[in-house]
């Protein structure tokens, strides 16, 4: 029998009962504390001995923050409620069906039935030389090694690329920015609301981080107003495979036509920069305007300039214009590289 010689560092493991305690442990330990959520992301650092917390904050007895809640003006949907509630949750998939198709394309069932609509919006890059544990930028070194001559980089960003490369891998994160989500924050100065598109940062800003939380803060809640409920959605997701699988690219948009007309518009994409991107220009370029393929081909152009290819990854600039145009003109044709 083979010996395991590299054993996982020990840890302490705190489970709190209430949002405030957890808070309060988070606030405690600071950079010392991991979050455990569904354990997706974080049972992946922890079993290839990349990060050794000292401290693991357990989430999954705090009850406060699972469910799916009516509010006056929408949903508010707890931090720790599974991804196969998200998608399968009635009130859900009859006004705001962008998120539960989001959410019901995330990895595989057994995956969705562990990981919460937190984790998946909170996780970090997915970029193999980061994960295993290269000292690249994101990780406090000095290079970025996918884009270097023999980087491998196919999955990697076409925009936005500030020394590094890695892209955001959420799923429910562009939904979430096309319905113009608040992400409910706990804070040790008090409660802080964001808007999701704002909760997800580059490395313009932050090098080493993927969103604004910072030692002591927690994710308690995603609310969802009821403005964009019933719109006109659109989401599709590209990947090598079926099931499992992270996103290649996403796009996710809601509509609200009058006749044919572009009333009022939100789209966003996802795995082509290390954030997921509301597409401000194209929204813009196409309110007043029919919905129509010839609008799709014209809000496609625009949504890739600027995009920058690396060596391996070129199939995204003409994957990205078309995803935008479907998302659009609201059809899916058969194939995504046409």
């Amino acid at each position: 029998m083979a010996v395991i010689r590299d054993v996982m560092p020990a840890f302490e493991l705190y489970q709190p009962s209430s949002a405030a305690d957890a808070q309060q442990l988070l606030e405690q330990h600071g950079n010392d504390a991991m979050v455990l959520a569904g354990g997706l992301d974080s049972f992946d650092w922890l079993k290839d001995r990349i990060r050794k917390p000292r401290v693991v904050v357990d989430l999954s007895g705090v009850q406060e923050l699972k469910g799916i809640r009516t509010t006056a003006d929408g949903i508010e949907i707890g931090a720790m409620t599974t991804l196969t509630e998200v998608a399968t949750n009635p009130v859900i998939r009859q006004n705001y069906s962008l998120l539960s198709e989001a959410a019901e394309l995330v990895a595989s069932p057994q995956i969705r039935n562990q990981g919460t609509i937190g984790g998946n919006v909170s996780q970090d890059t997915r970029c193999w030389y980061y994960r295993a544990g290269w000292p690249c930028y994101r990780a406090g070194g000095n290079i970025c090694y996918a884009d270097t001559p023999v980087g491998r980089n196919r999955e990697h960003a076409i925009l936005q690329a500030e020394r590094c490369v890695a892209v955001n891998p959420s799923d429910t994160a562009p939904a979430l920015i096309a319905l113009d989500a608040q992400f409910v924050i706990r804070t040790p100065k008090g409660e802080q609301i964001t808007p999701a598109e704002k909760y997800f940062i580059g490395p313009d800003l932050d090098i080493t981080r993927m969103n604004i939380l910072r030692p002591g803060d927690l994710l308690v809640a995603i609310r969802i107003p009821s403005a964009w409920a019933n719109a006109r959605f659109y989401f599709e997701k590209i990947r090598d495979r079926n099931v499992w699988d992270f996103p290649l690219m996403n796009v996710a948009s809601a509509t609200r036509l009058s006749g044919n007309t572009i009333e009022d518009i939100r789209i966003a994409v996802n795995a082509v920069a290390a954030r997921p991107l509301r597409l401000a220009s194209v929204e813009a370029a196409v309110r007043g305007k029919p919905c129509s393929p010839e609008i799709g081909e014209m809000a496609g152009k625009l949504a890739v300039q600027g995009a920058v290819p690396l060596q391996f990854n070129s199939y995204k600039i003409p994957l990205m214009r078309n995803l935008v145009k479907r998302a659009i003109s609201g059809v899916q044709e058969a194939s995504w590289a046409s």
